[in-house]
């Protein structure tokens, strides 16, 4: 139950945050195989907006020299608003290079995708992920720290 859980999940330890990292690439991974993943800044404000309900974790990647991208930095500012508004977990990362690595995003002449946005959704019926649990409730920890956007860096590996 809740009360078990909560001792192990104390302050953001660095070990805690590679943990959840971890979980993190294990729930994207998860989520692509079946099928649960919508990946692009604009296909999932398009998918916010028609069907909120289905999203169950919005990850927002940038990397040190996306900072200077302003349209990127208003796009995340209405996402991270509306996730707020809308009780979406929601989670910020660095490494995008091994983001494209998880989703095996590697340039197989096809354009790479837009990975600055990416919602695990379950539309199709329910993720089965346990990794999703632990990326909940680290969300919901970060809350109640009044960090409504926890960020979290993906190792190269």
């Amino acid at each position: 139950g809740f009360y078990e859980t909560t001792h192990v999940l104390t302050a953001s330890s660095p070990c805690r945050l590679e943990t959840v990292g971890r979980a993190l690439e294990d729930l994207l991974g998860a989520a692509q195989s079946q099928d649960r993943l919508t990946v692009g800044v604009y296909e999932s404000a398009k998918l916010m907006n028609v069907d909120p309900d289905s999203v169950v974790l919005c990850v927002l990647a940038a990397d040190e020299e996306d900072e200077g991208d302003i349209a990127l930095q208003i796009h995340f500012t209405l996402l991270q608003a509306f996730c707020c508004d809308n009780d979406i977990n929601i989670l910020r990362v660095s490494g995008l290079r091994r983001l494209a690595q998880l989703l095996d995003d590697t340039g197989d002449g096809t354009e790479p995708r837009d990975l600055h946005c990416i919602l695990v959704t379950v539309s199709s019926g329910p993720l089965k992920c346990p990794a999703l649990q632990d990326v909940g409730s680290f969300c919901q920890e970060s809350r109640c720290r009044n960090q409504w956007v926890p960020c979290l860096e993906l190792q190269d590996r």
